[in-house]
């Protein structure tokens, strides 16, 4: 049904925004909420947390003119219940139909595309390269990106099309002009914002082994091969080819104190290797995801950060808010980084999450070959990336 669609209740209900819903979430408050879209949607992604209670009651549970009982003795009467649906028409609806009952109900303003507009900006403080350097990050999605400042200039790694005006905002409160706009890789998870920033005057960056992948716009862009450096104000960004995840996996140096992994290594796991040739080259993408991480990751210093292009639940944040950890550290925990080639292949190949919803389109879309609108781009991306090889963290303690 359409928002519009569902019958407006006679109780006044209160509304929260997703970002107030975030904030109690980080805060460590207890949340309970009930997730109103078809389980189906719910079981594919849903709002976690540690003190989050997820309950799953799909809408036309409540059409009725008498809720069934059995219903409700699933949702607790003694808390604050926050509704959540799609888009916010069912959750109102809900909401309203369980404050008449004597509920103390609030509802998520836009649901889950309202969650998925959710995009913040942590600074990295162990970074002690030239400049600034920020993590954006969507929780909705787990998707990372890196605005680089330094002197007059901006760079962005990573950037997504829904949030296009999001990075210019960015650079123009701080004075600089948004230079660069680069990307990893043809990403599987969500509609990258190079082409969009690009239509905008930034410089496009791509890898240059990608566009073998069948990159329609290379030419309207700069393509970048491994050692190719840019220099944002005083700060240096240089391009290491990082074959694994995909064959065009190009991992950019800032400033020789973060590497930027795109999807090759994360803070709690690794890149899974299925996603550009399917099941049959899995097997091969992994061994050169070992190669890459041996050769060209793993032997910079113990101290370079390393920020991947995304984050899952079973990632623990950083000190100061970032999804960031050292060399030195990843590899005092990730058994998989000192394992030898046949292990690591058994390993990742042995544990990988359903691939990312809509990747197939995602994909064709990043290459250029489809074409979409913004609504549809960001409705194409909803859901979690599903990225890395593990469904749990492959780092312990």
């Amino acid at each position: 049904m359409n928002p519009e669609d569902f019958p407006t209740p006679d109780a006044d209900v209160e509304t929260i925004e997703p970002e107030a819903l975030k904030d109690r979430i980080d805060a460590g408050e207890d949340v309970t909420l009930l997730d109103v879209r078809m389980q189906s949607e719910y079981e594919k992604w849903h709002v976690d947390g540690e003190t989050v209670e997820s309950i799953n009651v799909p809408y036309f549970e409540f059409l009725e003119d008498e809720v069934d009982e059995d219903v409700l003795d699933r949702i607790p009467a003694d808390r604050p219940i926050s509704v959540i649906c799609a888009k916010g028409g069912a959750s109102e609806f809900v909401a309203g139909t369980l404050a008449e009952l004597g509920y103390g109900v609030n509802h998520v303003a836009d649901g889950m595309n309202g969650w998925a507009r959710i995009y913040e900006a942590v600074e990295v403080t162990g970074y002690d390269g030239a400049g600034t350097l920020l993590q954006y990050q969507r929780p909705s999605s787990g998707c990372l990106g890196y605005l680089l400042v330094d002197g007059g200039d901006a760079a962005v790694i990573d950037p997504l099309r829904a949030f296009t005006d999001r990075y210019l905002a960015d650079a123009e409160a701080r004075g600089v002009e948004l230079t660069y706009a680069l990307d990893t890789h043809i990403h599987a998870d969500h509609i990258s914002g190079v082409r969009a920033l690009a239509d905008r005057g930034v410089e496009g960056v791509i890898p240059e082994p990608a566009v073998d992948r069948g990159v329609t716009y290379a030419d309207d862009l700069t393509t970048a091969v491994d050692g190719d450096v840019l220099a944002v104000g005083d700060a240096t960004i240089e391009a290491v080819y990082t074959p694994g995840h995909t064959t065009g996996m190009t991992s950019y140096l800032v400033d020789d104190s973060l590497l930027a992994t795109g999807d090759g290594l994360f803070i709690e796991s690794v890149a899974r290797p299925d996603l550009e040739e399917g099941d049959e080259g899995a097997p091969d993408a992994a061994r050169m995801l070992y190669e890459s991480l041996q050769d060209r990751v793993l032997t910079l210093s113990d101290d370079t950060l390393v920020g991947g292009a995304h984050f899952s639940d079973a990632a623990e944040p950083a000190a100061d808010g970032t999804y960031t950890a050292s060399i030195g550290d990843l590899m005092r925990r990730m058994d998989a980084l000192s394992m030898d080639e046949g292990a690591f292949v058994e390993l990742v190949l042995s544990d990988m999450p359903p691939r990312p919803a809509n990747y197939e389109s995602i994909i064709a879309t990043n290459l250029g070959r489809e074409t979409v609108d913004d609504e549809e781009a960001f409705t194409l991306e909803l859901g979690p990336n599903n990225c890395a090889a593990s469904q749990e963290s492959l780092a312990g303690d």
